[in-house]
């Protein structure tokens, strides 16, 4: 296994991710990229529309990994946000990290891996 390196607003956190795993993050991704753009397209249409579900992925290997985001609340995919918990037993963190920053760490480590 390889270490995912994600950087934060303020600092970063690295662990141990397999690629499968990173695979199957980057699909739920672009999927949530499709739903903030409907969201953001919808936006100044008429009448009220639909909310979209929100991104709910999670890992468990060495740590647990949780990535969330709604994207109802964000007026484009580039000003989204997602709500980031990694832990193990010894340690929690919880914090906000910018989607596209997300994207491109996540970009960076396929490329190591592939």
């Amino acid at each position: 296994m390889t270490q995912l390196t994600l950087n934060l607003m303020q600092g970063s956190v690295r662990f141990n991710f397999s690629a499968e795993a990173a695979k199957t993050l980057k699909l739920e991704i672009e999927q949530l990229m499709q739903r903030l753009k409907i969201v953001a397209t919808n936006a100044g249409s008429a009448g009220k529309p639909q909310p979209e579900k929100p991104m709910e992925y999670q890992y468990t290997g060495e740590v647990f990994l949780e990535v969330f985001c709604n994207p109802n609340i964000y007026p484009s995919p580039f000003a989204a946000k997602v709500l980031l918990t990694v832990r193990d037993d010894k340690i929690r963190l919880t914090t906000e990290a910018e989607l596209t920053r997300l994207m491109d760490d996540l970009g960076q480590y396929l490329e190591q891996v592939s």
